[in-house]
């Protein structure tokens, strides 16, 4: 019967299995020779021991640590080179007492065995059986229980290194898939800019990269928040490790927890196969949270748990598991307000907010719009293939004298479609010339939606005034009249005039509108 069990011990060794199903073939083998009512292989993290796999005890025994300076029996098996079998009479707590399954009106242990699990004499583990009754394994052999150990060492070394493989390979396809999609989408991309504003936030985000510290970085729509983040990652001594990139607002509440945190294999209907989250994907790098004050307030409890103690629990999992992430998040929202409205937790907004970063409007830095203009004339020659472009010194006024309530991206959108427009009529190669009146259309149609009335802003005459004069008096009468077809709603307005709404205040505002 022994040479039995050791004969299955020592082929799964060498089978394709699962870690889970080698573990639990391990204490089935073993509960031939070894009559226990419980069994607990564990796993030695630091000083703490982890259950890996069980039978015989309470689900909530797999979510429990065992350090070993609070389980006595535990710290004598570790620090034995021999299986330990107690004496059914010592005094020492049983850390299973009162956690057997099956024994409802007995719970005090009174056998127990230890084998501490030792592979080239580093200590792996060690597994413990229990048993109700006294003398249950008063007849094991203590050679054959060091065999037993020995090789169920070298299981858990062989399952710890394909475990480890299979994670590593999983998450380098994430990391080459959510890597390949970025830099597609934002190749080239840099903080430009010679404003003070900007040499400021450069000198802050150059501080604040030498640490590990959460990093909030607030601003505008279109300010370039996402590229701070890159910037603060590429700059850390995390900057050869993944920043993965995840947009808060795009999370269904339903799926936000098993996007973030992952999911084991039947945890909800769809979840064909286990699946790593985000936190699991940057481990050891970044990991930037776009849109924060997005985020579901089910799953804020989690995000502060990660944050606090670098823990995190797949959906469908009863066991935490640790990762090292730096954590840097961005918003558009007054976080403090959301926290006052309770649309978001206190505690997590200050451990996110370790160090502000407000990146400036673009209004408030108008002597870096002809540098980053200039750097979108040229985006867009690579694109569209044509010969340089230029911007003519009336355009550049005309840019300047713009508010950009949305920013940089709308800098960029306006370049973009007056750089295609313009492109149609020249030749291939040729040089192209943006000016003033090539601009006029596309500042003025940034807030234009059709009507199926005359329009009241139509009837405004542009004779005789500056473009950044028409374009003032053009937002003002527009949005007055989107205004009044809202019933001086502000939200509704926004919403119909395709803006956010923090946008529209400031436009607004800076316009002498004001709510009713």
């Amino acid at each position: 019967m022994q040479s039995d069990v050791l004969l299955s011990i020592s082929t799964d060794l060498t089978t394709a299995l699962t870690a889970e199903d080698r573990y639990h073939r391990l204490l089935t083998a073993l509960h031939n020779i070894i009559p226990y009512d419980s069994a607990a292989l564990m796993r030695l993290e630091g000083a703490e021991l982890l259950i890996v796999v069980s039978k015989g005890l309470r689900p909530e025994a797999l979510s429990r640590k065992f350090a070993l300076r609070d389980h006595p029996r535990l710290d004598i098996i570790c620090k034995s080179k021999q299986p330990v079998l107690f004496p059914t009479d010592t005094d020492l707590p049983d850390p299973f007492d009162n956690l057997l399954a099956g024994f409802p009106e007995m719970q005090q242990v009174h056998a127990c065995l230890g084998i501490p699990l030792y592979v080239e004499n580093q200590l792996m583990g060690a597994l413990a059986a229990d048993a109700a009754k006294p003398n249950a394994f008063e007849q094991i052999d203590v050679q054959f229980l060091k065999t037993v150990g020995a090789l169920a060492a070298a299981e858990m070394r062989t399952t710890a290194l394909i475990q480890s493989l299979e994670r590593t390979a999983e998450r380098q396809g994430i990391i080459a898939r959510d890597l390949m999609r970025d830099t597609l989408m934002r190749q080239g991309s840099q903080i430009l800019g010679i404003s003070g504003a900007i040499e400021r936030l450069r000198r802050e985000i150059s501080l604040v990269a030498k640490s590990d510290y959460s990093v909030l970085i607030t601003g505008e729509t279109g300010v370039g928040k996402e590229l701070v983040a890159r910037a603060i990652h590429i700059e850390s001594h995390r900057g050869g490790e993944p920043l993965i990139y995840v947009n808060c607002a795009a999370l269904p509440e339903t799926l936000a927890d098993s996007e973030l945190f992952g999911h084991e294999k039947g945890a909800f209907t769809g979840a064909a196969t286990k699946r790593p989250g985000k936190f699991e994907v940057a481990d050891r790098g970044t990991l930037f949270l776009d849109e924060v004050g997005e985020l579901p307030l089910t799953i804020q409890p989690k995000l502060l748990r990660a944050l606090q103690e670098g823990e995190i629990q797949r959906v469908g999992s009863d066991k935490p598991s640790k990762v090292d992430v730096r954590v840097l998040a961005a918003t558009n929202r007054n976080l403090e307000h959301e926290v006052r409205t309770g649309r978001f937790r206190a505690d997590l907004f200050h451990r996110l907010n370790v160090y502000p970063l407000h990146v400036p409007p673009l209004r408030d830095r108008k002597e870096d719009i002809p540098l980053l203009a200039g750097y979108f004339c040229d985006l867009s020659r690579q694109r569209l293939g044509t010969g340089p472009i230029h911007l003519d010194s009336s355009a550049v006024e005309s840019l300047i004298s713009y508010d950009w309530p949305g920013n940089i991206r709308e800098l960029e959108n306006v370049i973009s479609r007056v750089a295609l427009k313009a492109a149609h009529f020249k030749t291939h190669g040729n040089r192209i010339s943006i000016t003033a009146a090539n601009l006029a259309q596309e500042l003025a149609g940034e807030l234009a939606l059709p009507r199926k009335t005359t329009p009241t802003y139509a009837k405004h005459s542009t004779q005789g005034k500056t473009l950044k004069e028409a374009a003032r008096e053009f937002q003002l009468a527009y949005i007055t009249q989107t205004l009044n077809e809202h019933g001086g709603n502000f939200s509704k307005a926004a919403k119909a005039l395709g803006l956010h709404r923090s946008n529209f205040h400031h436009l607004a505002s800076r316009l002498g509108i004001k709510k009713r």
